[in-house]
């Protein structure tokens, strides 16, 4: 009878255990943080940062949604997505800000120093230096973008771009018209088809023109140069904001909270795209876990108060 009481007993806690919350036991379900992300270089290192301090330190599940420049702005303001890293101001983004700014929140820059334009190898053919120590000239001799029209046959006629929707195409389209480049192709492409372009006319000293930004491994790679801009199409320094859902605040305050103090240098962030560009882009939260082992002061000051 003991023996049956005992039993008895242990089948009605497991059933009143099985209708608890999962709350009520310790083990309360983890906020799940969406994040959209573009496939440029820069948002994927400020996503999957951002993706493995709110996880490895905040404990919450973060699903990364990757789309296109105009999708992650659209995604916040209607909150199919939490938040994204990515609004690139007050130039590359500025339709899209206009379009879409008032159904978010702009927590300001997570980043500052970006810059965007067109840019050239900055590089010589054969020794990079004279017999007395100078640096070669580059073989690229155009200095400017009003340059492209005199030296047109040189580049082919074609501007090496990436994904249509991107704003650096948006005011590539802009510079053509306002420097009479009509005779120029706009090539439509990706970020990995356009370093790829550029690393095949570096490597046979070839003549190319491609949409470049910083921050960007690119540049830690080779030596490249914007072309001047006198018209200032391409604006001058941006900053790359963090954007939110309405709501985030009240629903998620410490999400908020580390989202509005996250941010990072350019050379930071670099480290990370250099990092992460030289798995092939692989193990991107591999590298994540990487920066924040190798910078804990910087997450300590992003998590005070919040753990």
């Amino acid at each position: 009878m003991k023996l049956f009481r005992k039993i008895t007993g242990f089948a009605l806690l497991l059933a009143a255990a099985a209708v608890l919350p999962l709350g009520s036991a310790g083990a309360q379900e983890k906020p799940v943080v969406r994040l959209a992300y573009m496939q440029w270089s820069s948002s994927v290192a400020s996503a999957h940062l951002v993706q493995a301090v709110l996880q490895e330190e905040l404990g919450c599940q973060v699903q990364l949604l990757r789309m296109g420049a105009e999708d992650i702005w659209q995604a916040v303001a209607e909150g199919r997505a939490d938040a994204m890293l990515s609004g690139w101001l007050p130039v590359t983004h500025r339709q899209y800000f206009e379009r879409y700014g008032q159904q978010l929140v702009d927590l300001g820059p997570n980043l500052k120093g970006a810059r965007i334009g067109l840019v050239v190898p900055d590089v010589s053919v054969g020794r990079q230096t004279g017999p007395l120590g100078k640096r070669a000239r580059p073989y690229i001799e155009a200095e400017s973008i009003p340059d492209l029209r005199e030296y047109s046959r040189q580049f082919r006629r074609h501007i090496v771009g990436i994904d249509p929707q991107a704003g650096i195409m948006e005011r590539t389209r802009e510079a053509i018209e306002v420097y009479d480049l009509e005779d120029f192709r706009l090539i439509e492409g990706s970020e990995v088809s356009m370093t790829a372009e550029l690393s095949h006319a570096i490597r046979h000293q070839e003549w190319i023109v491609v949409t470049g930004w910083t921050p960007h491994w690119m540049f830690a790679r080779w030596n490249l140069r914007f072309l001047d801009d006198p018209q200032n199409v391409y604006g001058g320094a941006e900053a790359i904001h963090t954007m939110v859902r309405r709501g985030l605040k009240d629903e998620m305050p410490a999400v908020n909270t580390f989202l509005d103090r996250f941010s990072w240098s350019p050379e930071e962030a670099s480290q990370y795209m250099v990092w992460n560009q030289a798995d092939h882009g692989l193990y991107p939260y591999e590298k994540a876990l990487r920066w924040m082992y190798t910078h804990p002061e910087q997450v300590a000051r992003w998590l005070e108060g919040l753990k």
